[in-house]
């Protein structure tokens, strides 16, 4: 378990939760055949082992889930800004990484064209919010977010709850990565 906990490798965060597994099957399969009386005196021992096996498997998914939000900020930009004392350093986000072609197609499968104007779709629909307005500047992180939690932050003059609230289930992390490639696609300087 500990090896799991410190090698830093999805394989350790499979050990430490095959661990769990193999243990709760033999206890719950194999140990009643062979010693009917099981657990009896050793209950103690047995609470133990099950609480330190879950403890194990909890923490080691929580190191596991943070491994993964850090690549993504060992690939921001620094942009630097003036030379000389007072130099300062801005970090950029990493760029959406998607097919905006493919986020083009979902877009308009998706109907999000029915209710956004959105100039590189050619939609003018008003129920929600203009898109070419409200994501002007705004990071991919922030495009992301508001497709799979819409209400986390909410276009001044609409009401909450207009967009659905189950894009972030109904689509796989690549296609939101494709659409949000797509929303944040700078347009061609003519």
């Amino acid at each position: 378990m500990l090896l799991g906990l410190s090698t830093g490798h999805s394989v350790g965060l499979a050990l430490v939760a095959g661990t769990f597994i193999a243990f709760a099957l033999v206890s719950a399969l194999v140990v009643p055949r062979r010693w009917p009386q099981f657990p009896g005196q050793q209950l103690g021992w047995f609470i133990a082992a099950t609480l330190v096996l879950f403890v194990g498997t909890l923490a080691a998914v929580e190191v596991f889930a943070k491994e993964s939000e850090e690549p993504q900020a060992a690939e921001a930009v620094k942009e630097k800004t003036g030379t000389g004392p007072g130099t300062t350093t801005q970090v950029q986000p990493p760029a959406a990484i998607g097919d905006p072609a493919v986020g083009e197609r979902l877009f308009a499968a998706q109907g999000c064209g029915g209710c956004h104007a959105f100039s590189a779709a050619g939609t003018s629909a008003t129920i929600g919010p203009n898109l070419d307005e409200v994501l002007k500047g705004k990071s991919a992180k922030f495009v992301r977010e508001s497709i799979v939690d819409p209400n986390k932050e909410i276009a001044k003059g609409y009401p909450p709850n207009v967009m659905p609230q189950d894009f972030g289930q109904k689509l796989s992390a690549n296609e939101i990565g494709d659409l949000v490639a797509f929303l944040t696609k700078k347009p061609p300087h003519p």
